[in-house]
């Protein structure tokens, strides 16, 4: 290669270098380094010559060469002449000192090229820059800094000038006046000190292993005396900074007695540094290196500065580390590195010292004392064996600071303690009780709230690391277990520890089980020994209490549970065989329960019966005395948990019924009543509970208590001055008898029935009337205290319930019935209609449902006040959902607590109603409880409908499943009572529906028993009624539709004829009832009727579709319309033609109701068929549009659809969208195919008519209306496959607009092909005779359609073939150039579909084909490129004597296509090369054509165009054999294949050193050919040419080098490096690498 071309392309390079494009010009730094590591010396050479050439090139250009420079002397040091060296180190010093100023990046690259070059000539290097730093002068700045990066790079090579370096520099230092050059001198001092720090440690690798410390010792002191003495105080604080770091470094090559003597002066000098710089990890650093330089030789004077150095370090210590600030974590652990080299030498002091800072409070100085005393327990090991106990006292006060942040470091320090051995010693225990604290730590932060301090430590982080660390001394601290078992139980009992149950029973069930495992003697506890512990009865309690709130306190239930059954025979030796085999069920119930899913009564239950087996089995009674004396004594630990509170009472009571000693239980009652918190209503309840268990041991003995407590002093009112406490005194004394009310209630439901029945009036109702009725001068005042309302009424319903119980084996007159029942009405009376927040109405409801069964009876009058009371404040109530206004003294129910509350509130008052239809089961009874909720029924609230219907459905169930009919009656109210439920049963609401069905089952039953029928008769139609409920949960329309349909064919059997009349007439107001679902029913139950009665009413049908018209308008509900819709076809199979006739006259486009009736016409076979027959008979005769003129001035014409036409197509299609037009649809499916296709062609780009009325265009799209009833047919049709095709091909908006119709067509016509072809004969018989058809544009769409069918071979299967080809033959001369293109199109497709008749019609094919290529009437060039796509189809199955000699005739007019700026027209030329290959192979002349193109392919394989891509890959695939090389060859077959991605550089790469071997001769023309693509309008294929350019220079052999003309190569990549393309300018620099 010439060495000018070399040279040319190196300086394009070098011009390229500081190209605007980052990448653009990294390439050419690589370009220009892979030049110079092929010829060093020439490219530094012309580097060199081009900075010398070019003084004033911008600093960022210079820099990019001299880094380019630096890169080339790293790769080939070895490699480069000595005399170019000697001129790079004269070039690169001359460069980083021309300029006297400082500019960074030009002279620091510069100095990069001298430090490389050191590597190998040191000693060139030093005589160049020692040249310019001369004694007595000052040296340039990037001097020096290159002799301290060379010191750095170089260490072996550097040292050894050192000493004569520090010569020359120390009187430099006094000379240097400016700041960046004193840190230039102290940064290479720093530098210089390391070196010979590194030389000296490896003195066994060095050149020269004589060099000794002292060697430096001298020059180095001298230096520190002017660093230290006079630089360390300049303001500047960056060069503070480094002459400290210099000064660390140089203090261990200083002589022992300089550095004693200075130790003095440093160490203070270095403190004050702190205060001055905000960097501190320098100065701790350096720091660190005085205090080891000093400890390893032994300082004495090192102590005389110990106590300032320990303040300053601990003030380092103290300071916040933020670990996302890397210098801040590196200072903290430079300054704790200094505490341990103090440690080795005042190990004594430096305990003292920490141990005292311990003492001070602050947060920041707590947090460093402690962090340096951990370090010290995990890294001094050995020096802090003696000083445990100390540590031990003094962590006790850091233990008490009240800052978490000081807390986590005291976790973090016992954590090493304990892993050090000091928790065993005394004292230790502390730490454990400080752990477990901890552990018990409550939440700080809500969900969701941020922090705000990133060095905060929440208590759940607090918490959560306590856990953690409990958890490590337990499992991995071994020594430890005898500390912490037993004494971790002693947690578990106090309240504070709460929180932190679940991880101490964790860590002692791992302790327990283990030594349990070992046999260990220790794990038997002996409580009367460990004076801290609870008993045995005080754990098991806690631990029961625990289990019933398991999801509380961080899920402690389970862990409480399993540690209960490890400790078994601690508690009691008998327990054990019990506990395992109760204990695991509740813990695999509870792994499978969330907090919502467990069952909070059964669990208690549970747990409750497993404390009763317990003690059963226990069988001691001093034990279980003793249980529940310690369990009433345990009580107060739950005043803050009331809940739990109250399970304990409940465990109390359970204990007490097996406790024999009468003393003992009269005790514990006497103090749970004195004991207990009465104001509280939980623990009221809890108290109520636990003496009512208790009773049904002890029945006699807990009556007895509750009343003497009832005389008791408790309620005694004390005198006193302060009203306030008097009246406190009041309040108390109102809540204490409410327990007492509550006790009774539970005594009568849990004593023994057969004792319980004398009790009620004596012992029990006499004193809870007592409690409730103060006296006030001798009359009864009845107390207005909720609670005690409350307590009242739930007592009352207990005693009635256990009179009921009772009553069932004895007779029972119940005197004081009605006078219960009052008192309960009134509390009902005083309740708030609006809002339900107490749970008095239940209560009374329940309590009255019990009463009323019991004898005596009520009177007519007291029944009904009861009903109007009980109905009007059950039904009013607002919804559930609804948030009642917050009052000041009210809190608001949470929506949990207010769903029980409704739940149990409705439930209540249908006992209650049951209860007193019951007692009057008559039409007369039924109508006094019916009358109170009728008027509820048609409220407009749904809630309210709801629980009226609800309720009657639930009395009439009741009455009919209690009657009994003595004499036959007319059951009078029938008519009214259906007329009123029966549009009900499609109520918005599914409980509505399906109760009002329940309704007319039971009415229509009663009306049957009443007329006669026996009990056990059956009437089929009234029982088909229960089937229709689960029909009615389905709220599909057709369902309720067919459903109320039924369901007035069994009420009109059942209703007398004048009935049925004002049914009727209600049923046309119900068409605009307020809730539509009830309309709907209204308009179902009408058509039922009308099916029988619409026959004469022919002079009314447009009247009554007038009438419905207006009625809908008012209709928004959907189903209705729809229903109104098949009212209509009653009528049209009536009277088809007048309805037809009015509904095509409606405007168009059709509003929602038109449209519905149109689609109801579609539900009769019979109807639909006619009504097809008749628009498919318009359609063919009537003109589908008409041409406007666009204005009087313009002369365009616009099409406009004709109305009639337009009218029938929307009323086809709507008729269509009714799935019973299946019928008529598929017997009629060619024609109506056919005719919907030729008008949906008619129709594309057609406006809509104007509106008679209004003279607006009508907004209706015409082509959209034609696609749409084509898209119903085929849905019709039952074609799934061609619908579900269309439909993911998105054929139908395609069809519906001019510009994309083609394609829709042809969608539609492949869809048909694939999947429905037996259809076909009959469709192309049909369409034929539109292809002669005056309209254009259905021509078009015929011609499409046919065009696609010929892709599929199933036309030849018909027998189709002929027919469709004669049609294509005959279209290839339409005026229209759109259909001679499809027609072109459709011949081609023959060889998709029926490859076996391309011979058949070779000639003709070619010849269109052919003339196709030629068309000059081709705006678009769309007939060439399908007769091109054609033909690439047709040659494929060609025999080769057909085509023989028009193979180089049709290459050589394919040949300008390939550079096509149309991409589907070079793709089509492209694959039609390739399918000619085979025709081609064995002719010279063939493969000389291929030779022609191949630049071409090669270069269009990077096309922007993806279709492109492929196509060649195709292309070089086939024509592959023809080229004439095996290697080619292969390798087109093997990597181009269509859909695998292609490496195209390297691809090209390989190419071109098989072409350089197979093809010499042809370089020439190929590299021309592609200098030629330099100029392509693509920047791809711009950039493919040069990188074919590259690859075939870099691949060439020297003897091949003449058949290239590299002047216009070099010409040509020099102006790509100018290319506005970044891609391209990469790529030609990429290519100008290989010019070597």
């Amino acid at each position: 290669m010439d060495d000018t071309d070399v040279e040319r392309v190196t300086l394009a390079l070098l011009d390229a270098a500081n190209d605007k494009d980052s990448e653009v010009q990294e390439q050419v730094r690589k370009s220009i380094l892979t030049l110079g590591k092929q010829q060093p010396d020439r490219v530094l050479a012309m580097c060199q010559d081009y900075l010398l050439k070019h003084p004033k090139l911008v600093v960022s250009h210079r820099v990019v060469i001299l880094q380019t420079i630096e890169l080339i002397v790293g790769c080939r040091i070895e490699d480069i002449s000595s005399p170019r060296i000697k001129s790079i180190i004269s070039l690169a010093s001359d460069e980083m000192t021309r300029s006297k100023d400082v500019i960074p990046d030009w002279q620091q690259a510069a100095s990069n090229i001298l430090v490389a070059v050191g590597n190998k000539h040191i000693n060139d290097i030093m005589e160049e820059i020692l040249s310019k730093f001369q004694p007595g002068v000052l040296p340039h700045f990037f001097v020096v800094k290159t002799l301290a990066n060379l010191s750095d790079s170089n260490v072996y090579g550097m040292v050894p000038f050192l000493n004569a370096i520090l010569g020359t520099m120390l009187p430099m230092l006094n000379m240097a006046k400016q700041d960046n050059m004193k840190w230039v001198f102290s940064s290479a001092l720093c530098h210089f000190s390391e070196s010979i720090l590194e030389y000296l440690a490896n003195l066994d690798k060095a050149p020269d292993p004589t060099v000794r410390k002292d060697t430096f010792s001298g020059e180095i002191y001298a230096a520190f005396d002017i660093l230290f003495n006079n630089w360390l105080q300049s303001r500047e604080p960056k060069l503070r900074l480094t002459v400290a770091e210099a000064v660390g470094s140089m203090c261990h090559l200083m002589a022992s007695d300089k550095l004693e003597e200075q130790i003095p002066k440093i160490i203070p000098a270095f403190l004050s540094l702190y205060k001055k710089n905000n960097e501190h990890y320098i100065i701790s650093k350096s720091l660190c290196q005085v205090i080891d330089a000093s400890v390893n030789m032994g300082s004495r004077v090192l102590e005389t500065q110990l106590e300032s150095l320990l303040f300053a370090l601990h003030q380092q210590v103290s300071a916040p580390v933020d670990y996302s600030n890397p210098p801040t974590v590196k200072n903290h652990n430079e300054v704790l590195r200094c505490f341990s080299l103090l440690a080795k030498a005042f190990p004594d002091r430096l305990v003292m010292f920490v141990l005292q800072k311990l003492e001070n409070s602050n947060e920041r100085s707590r947090m460093g004392s402690l962090s340096v005393l951990r370090h010290l327990i995990n890294s001094a090991t050995s020096l802090m064996e003696t000083k445990k106990l100390l540590i031990l006292a003094s962590i006790r006060q850091p233990m008490a600071d009240h800052s978490n942040k000081v807390k986590k470091r005291v976790v973090q320090v016992i954590s090493a303690m304990a892993h050090h051995g000091y928790l065993e010693l005394e004292g230790g225990e502390l730490l454990v009780r400080f752990i477990v604290q901890h552990c018990a730590l409550p939440d700080t932060y809500q969900r969701n709230q941020r922090l705000t301090d990133p060095e905060e430590v929440t208590n759940e982080a607090l918490r959560m690391m306590c856990d953690n660390t409990l958890h490590l001394l337990t499992t991995t601290v071994g020594r430890l277990a005898d500390v912490l078992w037993p004494k971790l139980l002693y947690y578990l009992t106090p309240a504070q520890y709460s929180n932190a149950t679940t991880p101490l029973c964790k860590s002692l069930i791992v302790l327990g089980n283990k030594k349990k495992s070992n046999q260990e003697p220790s794990f038997q506890i002996d409580f009367t020994q460990e004076v801290n512990l609870s008993s045995p009865q005080t754990l098991m309690i806690r631990l029961l209490v625990n289990a019933a709130f398991p999801f509380s306190s961080r899920g402690h239930g389970a862990p409480s549970l399993s540690l209960l059954q490890v400790l078994s025979t601690n508690i009691h030796p008998k327990t054990e065989v019990v506990w395992d085999s109760e204990i695991p069920p509740l813990l695999s119930l509870l792994e499978e329960s969330t907090a919502e899913s467990l069952e909070k009564k059964q669990w208690d239950e549970k747990l409750l019966k497993l404390l009763s087996k317990t003690l059963a089995t226990i069988n001691d009674d001093k034990w279980s005395c003793q249980l529940a004396a310690e369990s009433t004594r345990y009580l107060s630990t739950y005043n803050n948990f009331l809940e739990e509170k109250s399970f304990l009472y409940r465990c109390i009571g359970v204990t007490l019924q097996q406790c024999f000693n009468k003393e003992v239980v009269k005790k514990q009652l006497q103090e749970i009543l004195l004991m207990a918190r009465h104001n509280d209503a939980v623990e009221r309840e809890g108290v109520a509970m636990g003496i009512g268990l208790c009773a049904n041991s002890h029945l006699e003995g807990t009556l007895a208590k509750l009343d003497e407590f009832g005389k008791s002093d408790a309620f005694k009112k004390s005198p006193s001055i302060f009203n306030l406490l008097k009246e406190r005194n009041d309040v108390e004394v109102e809540k204490v008898k409410s327990t007492l009310i509550l006790c009774y209630g539970q005594v009568a439901v849990n004593a023994p029935p057969e004792k319980i029945l004398n009790r009620i009036d004596q012992d029990i109702l006499r004193c809870i009337s007592k409690h409730f009725n103060t006296k006030v001068l001798g009359i009864k005042v009845e107390t207005k205290d909720l609670t005690m309302k409350l307590s009242l009424i739930q007592s009352v319903g207990l005693i009635a319930k256990a009179i009921s119980e009772c009553v069932k084996k004895q007779g029972y007159v119940f005197s004081r019935k009605q006078e219960l029942i009052t008192v309960m009405l009134d509390f009902i009376k005083a309740e708030p209609a609006d809002s339900l927040k107490t749970p008095v109405r239940h209560l009374v409801m329940n309590a009255c449902a019990a009463l009323m069964p019991l004898d005596p009876a009520l009177s007519e009058n007291e029944s009904f006040d009861l009903l109007k009371v009980c109905v009007n404040s059950a039904l009013s109530l607002p919804p559930e959902t609804s948030t009642p206004e917050k009052t000041k003294e009210e809190e608001i129910l949470d929506p949990k607590q207010r769903k029980a509350l409704y739940g149990d509130t409705f439930a209540a008052l249908q006992e209650l109603l049951k209860s007193v239809v019951a007692k009057d089961p008559t039409p007369d009874g039924l109508q006094s409880v019916f009358k109170h909720i009728e008027s509820w029924l048609s409220s407009g609230q749904d809630h309210e409908r709801e629980r009226a219907i609800t309720a009657t459905a639930h009395i009439l169930a009741y009455y009919l499943d209690n009657l009994t009919v003595k004499n036959m009656v007319s059951f009078h109210n029938l008519g009214a009572l259906l007329g009123r439920l029966s549009p009900r049963c499609s109520d918005p609401h599914p409980t509505v529906r399906t109760a009002a069905i329940d309704c007319i089952y039971s009415l229509l039953y009663i009306q049957l028993r009443y007329e006669g029928f026996s009990l056990d008769y059956k009437d089929e139609g009234v029982d088909s009624l229960l089937l229709f409920k689960d029909r009615l949960e389905n709220p599909d329309h057709s369902v309720l539709y067919k459903t109320c349909s039924d369901l007035t064919k069994v009420m009109s059997k059942r209703l007398p004829q004048q009935q049925l009349t004002t049914f009727v007439f209600m049923l046309f107001e119900g068409l605009v009832d307020s809730q539509t679902n009830c309309s709907r029913a209204s308009s179902v139950i009408l058509n039922t009727l009308l099916k029988n009665r619409g026959g004469g009413l022919q002079d009314l049908v447009p009247e009554m579709l007038e009438v419905l018209h207006v009625r809908l308008q008012n209709i928004t509900e959907e189903q209705v319309r729809v229903a109104v819709g098949q009212t209509v076809l009653i009528l049209a199979s009536q009277h088809l033609q007048i309805v037809i006739n009015t509904l095509v006259n409606q405007p168009l486009p059709y509003d929602s109701w038109t449209s519905e009736m149109w689609m109801a016409l579609g539900a009769d076979p019979i109807v639909a068929n006619q009504i097809i027959e008749m628009v498919m008979e318009k359609l063919l005769i009537m003109a589908p549009y008409t041409d406007k003129k666009d204005s009087m001035i313009r002369a365009g014409t616009t099409k406009v659809a004709t109305n009639q036409p337009l009218a029938m197509t929307c009323g086809l299609k709507e008729l269509l969208l009714n799935g019973q037009s299946q019928e008529p649809a598929v017997s009629l499916f060619p024609q109506l195919f056919s005719c919907l296709t030729v008008r949906l062609g008619a129709s594309v780009g057609v406006s809509a008519p104007k509106d008679s009325n209004t003279k607006h265009t009508a907004s209706i799209h015409v082509a959209g209306v034609a696609a749409d009833a084509l898209r119903i047919l085929l849905a019709r049709a039952q074609l799934d496959e061609v619908m579900k095709r269309l439909d993911e091909d998105n054929a139908w908006d395609a069809m519906r607009e001019p510009s994309t119709h083609i394609n829709g067509v042809t969608l539609l016509a492949r869809a048909m092909a694939k999947h429905a072809g037996p259809r076909l004969p009959a469709i192309v018989e049909c369409l034929c005779p539109s292809l002669n058809n005056i309209y254009e544009c259905q021509r078009v769409t015929v011609t499409a359609f046919f065009s696609e069918l010929l892709s599929h071979h199933v036309v030849t299967e018909l027998m189709l073939i002929d027919v469709l080809m004669n049609n294509m033959m005959e279209r290839i001369s339409d005026p229209c150039c759109t259909v001679r293109m499809l027609a072109v199109r459709g011949l081609g497709n023959i060889a998709v579909g029926s490859p076996e008749k391309v011979n058949k019609y070779a000639k003709e094919l070619l010849a269109a084909m052919s003339s196709g290529m030629e068309e000059k009437d081709d705006p678009g060039k769309l007939i060439t490129l399908e007769a091109m796509s054609g033909l690439s189809k047709v040659l494929l199955h060609l025999d080769k004597k057909n085509v023989h000699l028009l193979v180089v005739y049709i290459f050589m007019k394919i040949k300008p296509f390939l550079e096509s700026e149309n991409d589907d027209i070079r793709c089509a030329s492209i694959l039609l090369m390739g399918n000619l290959s085979k025709f081609g192979s064995g002719e010279s002349v063939f493969k000389d054509q291929i030779h022609n193109v191949l630049v071409s392919l090669l270069l269009h394989l990077v096309d922007p165009n993806l279709k492109v891509v492929k196509a060649c890959k195709y292309a070089m695939r086939v024509c592959a054999p023809v080229v004439g090389s095996e290697q080619i060859t292969t390798m087109f077959q093997n990597h181009l294949h269509e859909d695998k991605s292609l490496h195209y550089g390297e691809f090209i790469n390989d190419l071109t050193k098989y072409l350089i071997q197979d093809f010499p001769g042809m370089l020439n023309f190929y590299h021309i050919s592609v200098i030629q693509f330099f100029k392509s309008n693509w920047p791809e294929v711009r950039a493919g040419a040069a990188m074919f350019i590259g690859f075939l220079l870099g691949n060439l052999q020297e003897e091949h080098l003449s058949h290239l003309n590299m002047g216009t190569i070099t010409k040509g990549l020099v102006m790509l490096l100018q290319d506005p393309d970044p891609v391209v300018r990469g790529k030609a620099a990429e290519a100008m690498g290989h010019f070597h």
